[in-house]
């Protein structure tokens, strides 16, 4: 790096972790400023860590009458679960009660903040139940102050850039509140709440691999749909009752799914839909500036700062795929850093120019737009076709 400049690069992965690197001129730590985090999961406690540690204001939004975001189980069903009904009630919780973590308590703990779990022999648990999870965010919260900074079911509506501030509109109790106004805004609303609703998909992601596993212990048969391409019709090697299918084609009205190209035929009694979310920020105005296609959120510079409003509009969160508790980290340490004016940005053009660089590259390769944010990028992209 040229220790004159202020240009910054990040991004490198190794193998699945996003890695934050970045160098300043000794630049003026500016007074500390009132910033806004939506969403009080992993990545608004770990940001509103962040920001608190640099000095800033900061007030915490979030709609649930508890924090931890995905991590919170909630046993109710929608009475909508297609999400036709505009007016119907929204379950957040994405959990089912049987989850246990995918990734060892190694990779969802903070630099700085170690994720233990033992049993009652003493023996330490590597995959933890949902339920540690939570625990382990409460903690987290407690240790570092941050639910006095916490304003609960309270759901952002509207967020608009007026001048220099922006404005923030939202309702308590579904009571609306006063306007305020903030320096920066920090979206941490996750993901996972607004599924992708596709004409019948089982999917082969972690979750439909999961909950296959899960079911296959009560079911006659579980059949498998994937989209990868080098998926061939096969039976499990770890379980006897489970097939894996190439792309569902169509479903009949009698409940037979046919399969794409492999030719195969499952008559099902049941269909699971696991086939990811979608990103949605309903509450944030910028008259367009910032659009979602394919799950692409256009433009975002390195996932996190829309060049136009940058830096006192962010996203932690955005990436998926990675090694999450650890990337929203450093993404908000990042956030935090600008904000203090401890490090800079590139002017907007150079971030501009950057986007579209990167966005053009899955259009070259044929991998999918609804990929631009997956993380490692290229190669393992390509596999998750």
């Amino acid at each position: 790096m040229n220790p004159q400049s202020n240009v910054f690069w990040y991004g490198f992965v190794i193998p699945t972790l996003l890695i934050i690197t970045f160098e300043s001129n000794d630049l003026v730590k500016a007074q500390a400023s009132t910033n806004t985090v939506i969403g009080a999961g992993v990545s608004g406690l770990v940001t509103a860590r962040e920001l608190q540690g640099e000095g800033h204001q900061v007030v915490v939004y979030e709609k649930s009458d508890q924090i931890g975001g995905i991590w919170v189980y909630d046993p109710k069903v929608e009475s909508d679960p297609l999400g036709l009904d505009p007016n119907g009630d929204v379950v957040h919780s994405s959990l089912y009660n049987s989850l246990q973590t995918n990734l060892t308590t190694q990779l969802i703990e903070f630099t700085d903040y170690p994720f233990i779990v033992s049993k009652n022999n003493g023996k330490k648990v590597c995959f933890p139940h949902h339920e540690e999870v939570l625990k382990f965010l409460n903690k987290f919260a407690i240790d570092f102050g941050l639910n006095q900074l916490i304003r609960l079911n309270s759901e952002v509506i509207n967020v608009e850039q007026k001048d220099d501030h922006w404005i923030v509109e939202s309702k308590t109790r579904g009571e609306l509140d006063s306007e305020e106004l903030f320096e920066a805004v920090v979206v941490c609303n996750g993901h996972y709440t607004i599924p992708k609703l596709i004409v019948v998909v089982i999917g082969y992601g972690p979750s439909a691999y999961d909950i296959g596993i899960e079911i296959s212990k009560a079911a006659k048969e579980v059949h498998l749909s994937s989209r990868f391409p080098q998926v061939k019709v096969t039976k499990m090697d770890n379980c006897g009752n489970m097939w894996l299918h190439k792309e569902v084609e169509y479903c009949y009205e009698n409940g037979e799914i046919a399969s794409k190209k492999d030719g195969a035929f499952v008559d099902a009694d049941i269909i699971l839909h696991c086939t990811g979310y979608k990103y949605d920020f309903p509450f944030l105005n910028t008259k367009g500036i910032i659009t979602i296609d394919d799950n692409r959120v256009d433009p975002l510079y390195k996932h996190v700062f829309p060049p136009q409003f940058a830096p006192t509009l962010s996203f932690v969160g955005i990436p998926s795929r990675t090694v999450n508790f650890r990337m929203m980290e450093l993404q908000a340490k990042w956030v935090a850093q600008f904000l203090s004016r401890q490090v800079t940005l590139p002017s907007r053009e150079k971030m501009l120019a950057d986007v579209e660089e990167y966005y053009r590259l899955p259009d070259e390769t044929g991998i999918p737009k609804h990929h631009t944010h997956t993380l490692p990028f290229g190669v393992d992209a390509v596999r998750l076709m």
